[in-house]
């Protein structure tokens, strides 16, 4: 009597990564329609009671970075970030997947990387001294924002990291693995 084994195929680190990735940015990506609401409110105060408030405006500023920050590990995930390529559209996706771990490994990760140390220090003193806004009427909780620098660098170096082993499929399977 033969036994038949099923075994479900075991899906690869990178899509989890990417899939929290997204997961995250999809829910972040509601920053942006609290930024448009923000922006009206500001107008309408500023414009028609003539009132405007320096906590909207700086409000304005952290969604807008919240927003544009996370949105870097997406574009990376979704293969939507901004290229200078006069030759690599050219290129097979082998050959695009060399140069894709090569960019990755030597230039952006490494620059992410600095980032995230330098940031940490300058989230974690401002979170020790309580900092605020320097306007009287300002936010507070400085360190909120400025904790996103090192959170959403992290977040971009894990999706690199995907987008690394993405590649390294796609070279050692073929070019219809792996490749997005």
């Amino acid at each position: 009597m033969s036994k038949v084994l099923y075994s479900t195929p075991t899906i690869p680190m990178y899509c989890h990564i990417e899939k929290a990735i997204v997961t995250a940015s999809r829910f972040l990506a509601w920053t942006n329609l609290a930024l448009v609401a923000v922006i009206i409110v500001q107008v309408v105060l500023r414009k028609v009671f003539s009132n405007g408030q320096i906590a909207f405006e700086e409000l304005q500023w952290h969604l807008y970075a919240t927003a544009v920050m996370f949105g870097t590990a997406y574009a990376q995930v979704s293969n939507l970030h901004v290229r200078v390529d006069l030759f690599y559209h050219k290129f097979s996706q082998r050959k695009q997947a060399i140069v894709d771990i090569v960019g990755l490994t030597f230039l952006a990760i490494p620059f992410v990387v600095v980032v995230i140390l330098h940031s940490y220090d300058f989230a974690y003193e401002s979170w020790r001294v309580n900092e605020s806004s320097a306007s009287p009427s300002g936010l507070p909780y400085r360190w909120l924002i400025k904790s996103v620098i090192p959170l959403s660098f992290s977040m971009l170096l894990l999706s690199m990291i995907a987008r690394i082993l993405r590649n390294i499929e796609t070279l050692s399977k073929g070019a219809d693995h792996g490749s997005k």
